[in-house]
């Protein structure tokens, strides 16, 4: 009797293993939440991407023109990507835990809130990067750059300047429709503005007169062109009736809230940009 179960057993075991181990794998790995992060986060990539590749398309537009602008408006991109850019990207950070917790308590309204106070703190700041961008040409030279490029790359910057204001708000209503996982249309009004400003990059940089200074100056149209379809979108969908309820004074009481978190995220993202320049 017990031999001939025996090979029962065994097999009723190995079906019970391997039962096991399945179960050992969806412990480990959930497919449904990988799948669920997966799609969330792809449509954010693509979106960060193209806004990357909006200055950088200048930069190739611009290095066309010859090895000073080449070099020039590189220069002129690692500057502003270290002390501007990235600095706005940072400073967005605030609002991914404001919002956050905003949304999760279902506290609609101060979603709008928070945006327009982070808005605040990003236009305040971009007055003061932008005072430092115009004094750009003696601070390369004082860093050893060849003093030819560092007046081309200052004039490169100079045109940079509302550009950087856009890109500060553009990062602040990212992490707004971020916070209510709104992904999906922010590819759209990334690759938008992205097509066009190949289309005004080419036309500023050799169809008018402007030439080198028409790459930096289309960076600032294209951004802006981005901030307004986002921002159209916030306004027309109609799907932001709660979050977002229109301009609101009350704004003012939570600059500091938002100047807490903001400044120590911005520190943390200039530090890790800072380190591959």
């Amino acid at each position: 009797m017990s031999e001939a179960a025996t090979p029962l057993i065994a097999e009723a075991e190995a079906a019970g293993g391997g039962n096991d181990s399945c179960l050992w794998w969806k412990k480990i790995l959930n497919w449904e939440e990988a799948k669920h992060q997966i799609l969330f986060s792809l449509p954010m990539i693509l979106t960060n991407v193209a806004y990357y590749c909006i200055p950088l398309i200048s930069v190739m537009f611009a290095g066309h023109l010859g090895e000073a602008e080449l070099a020039a408006s590189n220069l002129a991109n690692s500057w502003a990507t270290v002390t501007g850019l990235s600095f706005m990207v940072g400073l967005s950070g605030a609002l991914e835990t404001l919002c956050g917790q905003g949304f999760g308590a279902k506290i609609y309204r101060m979603l709008g809130i928070y945006l327009q106070s982070s808005c605040l703190i990003s236009i305040f700041f971009s007055i003061l990067i932008s005072i430092l961008w115009f004094f750009t040409e003696p601070i390369l030279i004082l860093l050893q750059q060849d003093p030819q490029i560092s007046k081309i790359a200052a004039l490169y910057i100079k045109y940079l300047v509302p550009g950087l204001f856009a890109y500060g708000v553009l990062n602040n209503i990212l992490r707004f429709l971020q916070t209510q996982s709104v992904v999906t249309p922010l590819v759209i009004c990334s690759l938008i503005p992205l097509i066009l400003h190949i289309a005004i990059t080419y036309a500023l940089v050799h169809w008018t007169s402007l030439s080198f200074i028409g790459a930096p100056i289309a960076v600032s149209i294209s951004l802006w062109i981005a901030v307004v379809m986002l921002a159209g979108y916030v306004l027309l969908s109609g799907n932001f009736k709660e979050t977002w309820q229109g301009f609101s004074m009350e704004c003012f009481s939570y600059v500091f809230t938002s100047l807490k978190l903001a400044l120590p995220s911005a520190a943390m993202v200039w530090l890790v940009v800072l380190e591959f320049f």
